[in-house]
């Protein structure tokens, strides 16, 4: 079998990690916890970094008015069977051979990557900023404003006296590599063809 369709099919089943492992995390560091609250992001469900950081994540966003991180999300549905056609999908090109098929297929992940990373911030966009005005405790930015809560997309922000990382886990670079592999499995199937 051609190193080019190798690459491929062993690419496209990499994505088969976002099943088994975590794809994003965030943290949470405050004086008031010795141990940071955490959350795992898997493609089906959300998890406790530490037990029942959830559950204390909750407690601590019902004073500020934020929502509680619901048990499901619509999207938790959608990515298995996504990320699952995207498997299938690959190695089936993979078999064929064909390499510009396999920057279709590269190109194509790429965007419902961005898609999803997208769908990732309006969800912590809403999360962070649709708050409760009946809530405890109201802060306000200095011009008056509602101040927000939103933990970062990607990297760290401080949040009053929380620290918010936000960083991708095992899944994502199962994911990472996976996709790298595709891609440069179509400059390897491009030079087999020339020879």
């Amino acid at each position: 079998m051609k190193k080019s369709k190798i690459l491929m099919i062993i690419g496209s089943l990499l994505l088969l990690g976002l099943f088994a492992f975590p794809l994003w995390n965030i943290t949470l560091e405050a004086p008031q916890y010795p141990i940071p609250l955490g959350m795992d992001i898997h493609i089906t469900k959300f998890t406790d970094t530490n037990e029942f950081d959830i559950k204390n994540i909750n407690l601590m966003n019902h004073y500020v008015g934020m929502q509680y991180i619901p048990e499901t999300i619509p999207e938790f549905k959608i990515f298995p069977i996504v990320i699952g056609i995207m498997v299938v999908l690959g190695v089936i090109i993979g078999f064929m051979g064909k390499y510009k098929l396999y920057l279709g297929w590269f190109i194509l992940m790429s965007v419902l990557g961005i898609a999803g990373m997208y769908d990732f911030y309006l969800w912590e966009y809403d999360y962070g900023h649709n708050l409760d005005p009946k809530a405890i405790m109201n802060f306000k930015n200095p011009d008056g404003s509602v101040m927000g809560f939103q933990p970062p997309l990607f990297g760290t922000k401080d949040i009053l006296n929380f620290t918010a990382h936000s960083y991708p886990r095992t899944g994502a670079y199962f994911m990472f590599v996976g996709m790298f592999l595709t891609f440069i499995a179509f400059f390897v199937g491009k030079k087999e063809a020339k020879n």
